[in-house]
């Protein structure tokens, strides 16, 4: 028996259908804590999704038989992947897939932040538009301007090369410092946090959340950054403390932010909806058709692997084999 959390592009289905006894979700909505609970007793696996906690007491609450965890999705910080593995659980997810869709995103929500699209839009529907102005909805160049990327990782790497398009200085910060022939390939400088925040005139976060990331970017940060300058947020929410970045949009302290996730999504820090100088998007790094697709097909082979005993194809914690049957 395998319970699927949400339903899945029908590429994955299809995957999994005559395979496996499906308990499925049926609805388009993050599936509440007692249900899940109640619905996770006695399955051998689960596919599920971001907003899914699958902590010690949930795998607990499973029993014996579960052997394994597939997220779609790339993080797993949703997921005790420690105790997964003492547990003998195979923990799954879905990396490299939707480098390219995130990057496109993270450039989109960019683009459309700094020239005020969405304020454009607004006008044109309201029938507010009296002709062409030369004060009308003015915004931010890109050429020639500095971009800090905070986290190198694939996704990092995508913005920097398209980047390179526009003519950008790129600097970006991670934890480990990239190879400087792979520095050359995205034309990127690694600088300290402090310098990229106090010099970049766009700063795009693409850092996994961990203890060292949560509220990486806080009030103090946020008062570093230049008046001009903009943010952009599609990596995890909790990265950046929310009602310390509201008060700094309220106050003008920063051009704009630009958020694709959420420090308690669904939910909006408040205040935050109401303000002008912020684009908000509901979560679609990911989501174009041929990425969600791959995603999960990518998950469906993991949890079909981790049924038959196998180490998924891309599994978070290998060696949670040892600890089988132990």
């Amino acid at each position: 028996m395998v319970l699927i959390t949400r339903r899945i592009p029908e590429p994955g289905m299809k995957l999994l259908r005559g395979k496996c006894r499906l308990r499925l979700w049926n609805r388009d909505e993050p599936m509440p804590e007692k249900i899940l609970r109640k619905k996770i007793r006695g399955v051998d696996g689960v596919l599920c999704l971001l907003t899914d906690k699958l902590t010690r007491e949930m795998m607990q609450a499973a029993g014996p038989r579960l052997k394994v965890i597939s997220t779609m999705a790339v993080g797993f910080d949703n997921i005790d992947v420690k105790e997964a593995t003492r547990r003998g659980i195979f923990v799954g997810n879905t990396p490299g897939v939707l480098t390219e869709a995130t990057a496109d995103l993270t450039w989109a929500l960019m683009l459309a932040l700094a020239r005020k699209i969405p304020q454009g839009d607004r006008i044109m529907r309201q029938g507010k538009f009296t002709g062409w102005s030369p004060t009308l909805l003015l915004g931010a160049d890109f050429f020639g301007r500095t971009l800090g990327i905070v986290g190198m990782g694939r996704i990092g790497r995508a913005v920097a090369r398209r980047a390179q398009g526009f003519g950008m200085r790129i600097i970006y910060h991670d934890s480990r410092r990239l190879a400087a022939s792979e520095e050359r390939v995205v034309g990127a400088r690694y600088v300290s946090l402090q310098e990229l925040i106090r010099r970049s005139d766009f700063i795009t976060l693409h850092c996994p959340l961990t203890r060292e990331t949560w509220h990486l970017i806080g009030g103090k940060e946020l008062a570093m950054m230049k008046p001009g300058a903009y943010l952009l947020n599609v990596s995890r929410g909790p990265v950046v403390d929310e009602k310390a970045l509201v008060r700094a949009l309220q106050r003008k302290q920063i051009a704009g932010a630009g958020l694709d996730v959420y420090e308690h999504e669904p939910r909006l820090a408040p205040g935050l909806a109401k303000l002008d100088n912020v684009l908000l998007a509901p979560h679609l790094g990911s989501a174009s058709f041929e990425t969600r697709n791959k995603m999960a097909v990518m998950a469906a082979q993991n949890l079909l692997c981790g049924l038959a005993g196998k180490i998924p194809p891309w599994a978070v914690n290998p060696e949670a084999k040892k600890h089988r049957g132990s």
